[in-house]
């Protein structure tokens, strides 16, 4: 559908679309003259106050915000009234409560955060948020939930750093990745790319260095670092090994199953990798042929299998919500052969239709948002029954049911990288194309980012930049 949209807040235009895409997910949101628009929206502000109205489907709903505070504070306020009284007016046109609730953004755990800082007991922080922004109370709990996990694990010292490193290669593209990679094919950017890759890591390390730096977690990803031969992944193991030693966790994406082999798991045991993923998403296999995986379910089980026997004692496996075509009773049959293997982690995603996926060239059929959440909530059981709790999650735009991605772990066996890199408390070092490097500064409440050019080819002709971006932004 198109819906149609005037608002004298031109810059709020984004804004107010996202609210929308909450209960019409598909909608094209296109703006519109006063006197020819689907919805329209009407703004005043003075003294002190901010008054939104909102009319659309022959229902008009109005809001009142007290604005205060400095102008920072003014404008999220003002942001936060409209969005409130649009969501309210769709939910009344509608009939339907969505499970966040007024929530549109990526962190809903900052805003519980925000209100633990402002002295809330977290049963009040839960409290609160339901009030304020009409969540469910199973997604309050939810948050809860993962805060008691993550609080323990937050505090690093102020110049702590995580460092990541970019592999933007796979054996095939997955139909649901947006990401920054391309198919390995005959392999013949693979050198060129390491040797210009190495040479941002060796600036790295300077950086380190010369900034005073304390690295804190490693995370080689991709792409998928498999990808590589295993005489390359043990090059790029051995460089990393030795320019940033001592690291608490290091984590290698292992993540296609059909990428794994013993001299591949030999390489990684042998740099002292403490953490890998094995991420079969579905373990149907005519979903994994529908999706481009190009591996199966029992190659996904072989490799588990062998990580295990070769001494890995920190598997992840991600699982994906709402693929297409998939039943409540698939989820349930993949979450099962998970539980027979019984990793140490399980991300469960809902899928989310990325505009620069090959999903879009499909067609298919979304999954309805009741259907993704009854797998949502097989997966939190499911982890659940293995002993694992809830320890980060983030949401992301266009998702099935307007739901979330939440990674569960066993006690002991939480990523210290995905929560750093997800609350964003930790700087990160990032080298690889498509990679973002972002410093924290915590006093000042900012984080400045040095992204890295996307294109395989531009990064290896431009890595003397992108060395330079970094050197600027923590000033060696």
């Amino acid at each position: 559908m198109t819906l149609s949209l005037h608002t004298p807040l031109d810059e709020r235009f984004s804004d107010i679309a996202e609210v929308i895409h909450v209960f019409y997910p598909d909608a094209k949101v296109v703006p519109a003259p006063k006197d020819a628009c689907d919805m329209l929206h009407e703004h005043a502000q003075e003294d002190g106050w901010s008054a939104d109205t909102f009319t659309y489907a022959g229902r008009t709903f109005r809001w009142t915000t007290r604005v205060t505070g400095d102008a920072w504070e003014q404008k999220r306020r003002v942001k936060r009234g409209l969005k409130q009284c649009c969501y309210y007016l769709l939910r009344k046109v509608t009939g339907e409560t969505p499970p966040w609730g007024s929530l549109t953004g990526i962190r809903p755990t900052r805003l519980f955060y925000e209100r633990l800082t402002h002295g809330d007991k977290p049963a009040e922080a839960r409290e609160a948020l339901i009030r304020l922004f009409d969540l469910r109370e199973d997604r309050a709990q939810l948050l809860e939930d993962t805060l008691s996990v993550q609080r323990a694990l937050i505090g690093a010292p102020e110049n702590a750093v995580d460092v990541y490193v970019g592999i933007p290669f796979c054996r095939t593209r997955c139909a649901y990745c947006s990401f920054f990679s391309e198919a390995v094919g005959n392999g013949k950017k693979v050198g060129p790319y390491l040797e210009a890759l190495f040479q941002e890591m060796d600036a790295a390390a300077g950086i380190v260095s010369g900034a005073g730096l304390l690295p804190r977690a490693l995370y080689i990803g991709g792409g998928t670092p498999t990808a590589l031969t295993a005489g390359q992944l043990e090059r790029l193991l051995s460089r990393a090994k030795s320019l940033f030693p001592g690291v608490r966790e290091w984590t290698v994406e292992a993540g296609r199953p059909d990428t794994i082999d013993r001299d591949k798991l030999s390489a990684m045991r042998a740099a002292g990798v403490t953490r890998i993923s094995i991420n079969p998403q579905s373990m149907r296999d005519e979903t994994l042929f529908v999706i481009g995986r190009a591996h199966t379910r029992k190659q996904t089980e072989d490799a588990f299998h062998l990580a295990r026997r070769m001494g890995f004692d920190h598997i992840n496996m991600d699982v994906i919500a709402a693929l297409p075509g998939e039943t409540t009773a698939d989820f349930r049959a993949t979450l099962a052969a998970i539980e027979a293997l019984s990793p140490d982690s399980l991300t469960v995603h809902t899928l989310a239709r990325k505009r620069g996926s090959r999903f879009n060239e499909f067609g298919f059929d979304p999954t309805p948002g009741d259907l993704a959440e009854q797998m949502v909530e097989l997966g939190a059981a499911s982890a659940h029954r293995m002993g694992m709790r809830p320890y980060y999650l983030y949401r992301q735009k266009y998702v099935a049911g307007n739901l979330e991605n939440v990674a569960y772990a066993k006690p002991g066996r939480e990523s210290l990288y995905n929560i750093d890199i997800m609350e964003e408390t930790v700087s990160v070092l990032a080298c690889g194309a498509g990679a973002i490097s972002k410093r924290i500064f915590p006093k000042e409440a900012r984080i400045e980012r040095a992204p890295n050019v996307g294109d395989v080819g531009h990064y290896i002709e431009r890595v003397d930049e992108m060395i330079k971006r970094k050197r600027k932004l923590w000033e060696v």
